[in-house]
């Protein structure tokens, strides 16, 4: 309430301040607070609920993945997945690691495929309808470190999915 009067009063040396407009702010003021849990989880559900991250996080699955890989496995520009990516890191949905100018993602929490798979259900789809991960697959046209062994034509990367509709 202190720094409401100090906006106030600093806002409005000069003349009278309506009471409605006092009340208006106050109001919503005291009401917009959210504790750190609710940001959180809003971020969280906000920055995953773009169907393409969806995609991403289930291609992703318990593997690690580079963006090479996600761009032949998703059938998308480099550019526009990296955006994604971006978004899906700074939220603390996956982690990084560097090897060489490859960069891998993996998710960092399982508990993230939970979610989707819990938000088809409450969506009304039955469980024969929900993304399942499949075991990991090899990408012919990926060329990062995972996926192109010349001498191991069986590296296996990542998980694919596979939605019933």
């Amino acid at each position: 309430m202190e720094s409401i009067n100090r906006y106030l009063s600093n806002s409005y040396k000069s003349g009278l301040v309506e009471k409605t407009f006092i009340r208006y702010h106050t109001f919503g003021y005291l009401n917009m607070s959210s504790t750190n849990f609710e940001k959180r989880a809003s971020e969280i559900l906000s920055v995953a609920g773009n169907p393409f991250r969806i995609r991403i996080l289930l291609e992703i699955g318990n593997g690690e993945v580079c963006v090479c890989h996600l761009e032949a496995a998703l059938k998308k520009r480099q550019a526009y997945i990296s955006q994604h990516l971006m978004a899906l890191r700074n939220a603390g949905l996956l982690v990084t690691r560097r090897d060489g100018k490859y960069i891998f993602y993996r998710l960092a929490n399982q508990e993230i495929i939970s979610l989707i798979q819990n938000a088809g259900l409450i969506a009304g789809l039955n469980q024969d309808q929900l993304p399942q991960l499949k075991p990991p697959h090899f990408v012919k046209k990926c060329v990062c470190p995972h996926c192109e062994k010349k001498n191991n034509p069986h590296v296996e990367s990542t998980v694919s999915i596979n939605v019933k509709k």
